[in-house]
């Protein structure tokens, strides 16, 4: 079974933040090879951690246009009391293809609703190993169209959009910028690409060595890909398109400028540092931003300083990439 250290000593061969390390033992151990007890046990920590304050934002869920062919896509809109510009984030949660729902970053949403004062719309995609690529990143490209589309009744600039993801949102996030610079869709101002997982043939140094990291190892990254791509034999392979795994792309221009984050002791680290390589490479203004001592998912502990550290850059690197 593929899940995280449940106890402290699993893990002492890592120089965790002095805040994090405690933390460890308490994180919920998620098998995610077992689909439907990681989804319950992903629910019931939502459930447990409890209801985000919405003061200041109005929230409401729409269904919108799917793929052709598809199931309209969910999404939850979050329109702040007070507005400072008529701009919006574009977020795509995480879990690993395989897990999540739009629940996952309701609290962050409503942050950057409340804080940036713009419309943040979130977007329910469909779900691997059921939905394997490409229909999650058809969901979420559907959703932006939408947004995009409908910038009027949002009150919002069609230019003036940025997209958010962490991990596989991350992931998702990069992609869906890609698809919509190759088929002339929405013109992305930014890319906010967290902890991004892009890159399926799971070869870097630091992919290599996290075997037993925290939350996310090299493990639970094979079968998350395996979910994704439909099936155990078809990572690594030729056949891989850019649009599943965007490490693979060898064409980065024309794409909007970026942040990336980067956890010291995740096993996402060197690909999220080599896509902000190829970004520089082709040109496109790109932040990068390790955090040391940290693990895949740290974050989940909110009092350590660098959890703090990392909230507040969000709000700044966000604001700073829509010109608020």
């Amino acid at each position: 079974m593929i899940g995280v250290p449940n106890r402290l000593e699993d893990s002492v061969s890592y120089a965790f933040d002095p805040e994090l390390a405690p933390a460890i033992a308490m994180l919920p151990h998620v098998e995610i090879d077992d689909i439907a007890e990681a989804r319950a046990t992903i629910n019931a920590m939502l459930t447990e951690l409890g209801s985000a304050d919405p003061s200041g934002v109005d929230v409401r869920d729409e269904l919108v246009p799917g793929p052709e062919g598809a199931p309209d896509v969910p999404v939850r809109i979050y329109t702040p009391h007070r507005r400072t510009a008529p701009a919006a984030v574009y977020d795509i949660h995480g879990g690993g293809f395989i897990i999540g729902s739009i629940d996952i970053d309701h609290a962050a949403n409503l942050q950057f609703a409340r804080e940036l004062g713009v419309v943040v719309v979130s977007v329910e995609y469909r779900l691997a190993p059921e939905h394997p690529f490409p229909a999650p990143l058809e969901d979420c490209y559907a959703g932006l169209v939408w947004t995009a589309k409908n910038a009027d009744a949002l009150g919002i600039d069609p230019q003036r959009i940025a997209i958010h993801g962490q991990s596989a949102g991350g992931g998702l996030a990069a992609a869906t910028a890609l698809l919509a610079r190759d088929r002339g869709g929405p013109a992305l101002a930014f890319q906010y690409l967290g902890v991004p997982e892009v890159d399926d043939r799971l070869e870097t140094p630091s992919m290599r060595q996290f075997v037993d990291t925290p939350v996310w190892s090299r493990p639970q990254a094979e079968f998350s890909w395996d979910s994704y791509l439909g099936g155990p034999g078809r990572r690594g392979g030729a056949d891989v398109p850019v649009h599943a795994a965007p490490a693979r792309a060898t064409d980065l221009s024309g794409l909007p400028p970026a942040y990336i984050s980067v956890m010291q002791f995740d096993p996402l680290r060197d690909e999220g540092i080599a896509y902000a390589q190829g970004l520089l490479a082709a040109g496109i203004p790109t932040e990068l931003h390790l955090f040391p001592g940290t693990f895949h998912g740290s974050a989940i502990v909110q009092q350590a300083a660098v959890t703090q550290r990392e909230v507040a850059e969000a709000i700044v690197v966000l604001r700073r990439g829509l010109g608020l």
